[in-house]
């Protein structure tokens, strides 16, 4: 898509919705160490925000933001959920090279150093509002506060719907400008509960939203049902997007925003059946768009391929602060991208992204996880699975009362939702089985897919035989930067993931998988 097209289509949008003020310029001058406004939503894909072409996704405020800095095309997160994947922005680490706070709702040790200590440290005033680091247990880590920093969490509203959460992110962001010395810069995180299921069912189409508008991803049935899920996740963006507009606005009217460095972003993919917990495109690609006054130039699509691990050392450069401990970042700054006047590719040497996951929800016996890493090109996904006999998305039935549930109760690793309501109560019919099968069916030890003409990774070229010496050629690429950054999985015990305790969220009971029982004397 080109830039005359992107932007074209998000200046009508911002015009008819009416929704942004004219930003204006301070009186900040350009050596000023700068603040920083770090902006995450809670579990949305690229490309949905209408800077990217969306049709049924309205986002004027992040449009802005972009047509005002860089629309990224290719921003990844190193984790497919929640837990994990802000740890690594926080320490600009791998998942495999954070311990325990590599997995979801464990703890989070206070031996690797995050970004708002860092800061805090060099006399920045830090805080954070809604969602931080979480779900966990941080306490158990040896930490004092979320590691996104000291909370504020105060200032709350009526919300629109059921399931939004009643936190007035921008408010509270208001309450911590107030609070701190006028002297200090500040770095803040933004973190909203929205997209995060459950949502309102119906709130789509009730807000004048046309089910004709919406893309269905390649791995989703068209239908109906699915239509309106994934316009009620369109109408949680669009609240996001609404206290993002807030926040900005009120750096504007304090004369801060040209001096701040905003990044808006998302912890991970949507939540629907094979993104959100998979490494699948729609698990990791992300939106992105980062704006920072005169010091990026404007308007400007790039297509590197830039990590989220990759922020924590680009904050530190632009505020002149250096990394201390002995657990250093492994992301590398994008100083030279931002502070450039090129688009597209402008740093020829970011030709890979790496991600991982293990343990996401509670869905198997003995609380196991399903191990998996990946390395994104620009064309190819590839995806090495340590335990292909493990179910991907949990397992098919749990136990209740000592008894098993029924078939497709299980699953957990997958939200519940209408989208997976619709494709587990028609299990029985040829083309939605076609789609179940697709999110919680067994996968071979390797995947391998060409994200240029199958974005949605349905056809798995790793079984290709015409494809043996790229997959040979990914295995040994991704083999070689696991065993460079220590991976568990790689270079010690593996099983290591399977013993950090689950300290938050429900605890559920599964049969033991066949592969689990004793073998038969017969």
């Amino acid at each position: 898509m080109d830039t005359f097209h992107l932007f074209s289509s998000v200046a009508k949008k911002i015009l008819f919705l009416g929704l942004i003020v004219a930003w204006g310029v301070s009186g900040y001058a350009q050596d000023q160490r700068p603040n920083i406004l770090f902006v995450i939503s809670d579990d949305q894909s690229f490309p949905h925000a209408s800077a990217y072409g969306s049709d049924f996704v309205e986002t004027p405020v992040f449009d802005r933001v972009a047509e005002e800095g860089i629309l990224f095309m290719n921003g990844f997160v190193a984790s497919p959920g929640c837990s994990p994947s802000r740890a690594t922005i926080l320490t600009g680490r791998y998942p495999w090279q954070n311990e325990a706070a590599g997995t979801h709702a464990s703890s989070f040790s206070e031996k690797y150093t995050v970004l708002p200590n860092l800061l805090e440290e060099a006399g920045y005033e830090v805080g954070y509002t809604g969602k931080g680091w979480g779900p966990g247990d941080w306490e158990v880590g040896g930490r004092d506060r979320n590691p996104a920093g000291p909370a504020f969490q105060d200032e709350v509203l009526d919300p629109p719907h059921d399931y939004i959460r009643d936190i007035d992110y921008a408010g509270n962001f208001r309450a911590f400008l107030e609070q701190r010395p006028v002297e200090s810069p500040f770095y803040f995180w933004l973190g909203t509960s929205e997209p995060h299921r459950p949502y309102e069912k119906g709130i789509g189409r009730a807000a004048g939203k046309n089910i004709e508008d919406v893309e269905v991803p390649d791995y989703l049935p068209d239908t109906p049902e699915v239509r309106s899920d994934l316009l009620d996740y369109a109408i949680e963006i669009e609240w996001f997007d609404r206290h993002l507009g807030n926040a900005v606005t009120l750096l504007k009217e304090r004369g801060e925003l040209e001096n701040t460095l905003i990044i808006v972003t998302s912890d991970n993919g949507m939540p629907f059946p094979r993104a959100k917990a998979n490494l699948y495109e729609d698990g990791i690609h992300v939106p992105l768009a980062v704006r920072w006054g005169e010091r990026v130039e404007g308007g400007r699509v790039v297509d590197d391929l830039v990590s989220l691990i990759d922020f924590m050392p680009t904050i530190l450069e632009a505020a002149g602060v250096e990394h201390r401990g002995e657990y250093s970042m492994t992301g590398h700054s994008l100083m030279d991208i931002l502070t450039s006047s090129e688009e597209g590719i402008v740093d020829p040497t970011r030709d890979a992204v790496y991600s991982g996951r293990e343990r996401h929800s509670s869905s198997r016996w003995n609380n196991l996880g399903y191990p998996q890493r990946s390395l994104r090109t620009h064309q190819y996904l590839y995806i090495r699975n340590f335990a292909p006999h493990r179910w991907p998305a949990g397992s098919p039935r749990r136990i209740e009362g000592g008894k098993l549930t029924s078939m497709h109760s299980g699953y957990h690793d997958i939200d519940s939702a209408p989208t997976l309501q619709v494709m587990t109560e028609q299990a029985d019919d040829p083309y939605f089985n076609r789609y179940l099968h697709l999110a919680v069916g067994r996968r071979p030890s390797e995947e391998l897919y060409n994200i240029k003409k199958d974005p949605g990774c349905i056809n798995n070229l790793a079984l290709d035989p015409d494809y043996e010496k790229l997959t040979r050629s990914f295995r040994k690429q991704l083999t070689g930067v696991l065993r460079d950054t220590e991976d568990p999985r790689v270079v010690g015990d593996g099983d290591v993931w399977e013993n950090y305790p689950r300290l938050r969220g429900p605890m559920r009971d599964f049969p033991p998988p066949e592969w689990a029982l004793p073998l038969s004397e017969d």
